[in-house]
């Protein structure tokens, strides 16, 4: 996001550790305040909330993939670390990972007097915003088959790397609803183009 200077780095090196992080351990938990965050070294992990008839919506993948050209390095309920007030999110590890954990508490206290640290601080802020905000659009404004065709064409890598019942949640649907979806785009028939030629 930034170049940091020496000032930033040393803060930060005073601030984390490197950890591991077993299979199907939660990291965060609803009602929780973030104390850490993460950066992901290697392994996947997914963000969900659960509504009032207790089903769980995923939020987001967090992974940090070689073989992927997106990636999600950060671990971290956005909500609760800007504002140090209780989240609404839990957060699992899906596989074993292996990250870089980072004290919150002394980040946050450094970063009113560390520039480039401020500087992070924003990025963040703007960067769970626009997520935010494009998250919430797709669910509410997209039909179940253009939320799928959405990730189609911007998320493709989530298709390998998570499985379907994860993918249905963060859709916003059912299993089954993303096996018809599926089974109807195949059935559907590619148009021929033609071609004008002039002259």
């Amino acid at each position: 996001m930034i170049s940091l200077d020496d000032a930033a780095i040393e803060v930060i090196l005073n601030s984390c550790k490197e950890v591991l992080i077993p299979k199907g351990q939660t990291i965060f938990k609803d009602g929780e305040i973030a104390k850490y965050f993460y950066f992901i070294i290697s392994g996947k992990a997914r963000s969900y909330y659960a509504d009032r008839a207790g089903k769980t919506i995923t939020w987001a993948f967090h992974f940090n993939e070689t073989q992927s050209d997106f990636k999600n390095l950060f671990i971290v309920d956005y909500k609760s670390f800007l504002t140090q007030t209780p989240g609404n999110l839990y957060i699992e590890a899906l596989t074993d990972i292996r990250a870089i954990r980072i004290g919150t508490r002394g980040f946050n206290l450094n970063a009113d007097h560390v520039p480039v640290l401020e500087k992070c601080v924003q990025k963040l802020k703007e960067h769970s915003l626009i997520a935010a905000y494009n998250r919430i659009f797709h669910l509410l404004t997209l039909s179940a088959s253009d939320r799928y065709n959405h990730l189609l064409s911007n998320e493709p890598h989530l298709l390998q790397m998570f499985a379907d019942k994860y993918l249905a949640s963060y859709l916003g649907i059912e299993p089954p609803s993303l096996s018809r979806i599926r089974k109807n785009l195949k059935s559907t028939p590619v148009q021929p183009r033609t071609l004008s030629i002039a002259g």
